[in-house]
């Protein structure tokens, strides 16, 4: 999992990315791809 300051530009990567927010994080999953998981803050 990649640790970015920016999700942004990330999310456009790949059709299958989703932004979730869990305990005051914002995370990129990917069901299709786990290659593009990120994490920010």
């Amino acid at each position: 999992m990649k640790v970015r300051n920016s999700l942004r530009s990330a999310k456009t990567r790949d059709k299958h990315c989703v932004i979730v927010r869990r305990k005051g994080r914002v995370y990129i999953i990917n069901k299709k791809n786990p290659r593009f998981k990120a994490r920010q803050g």
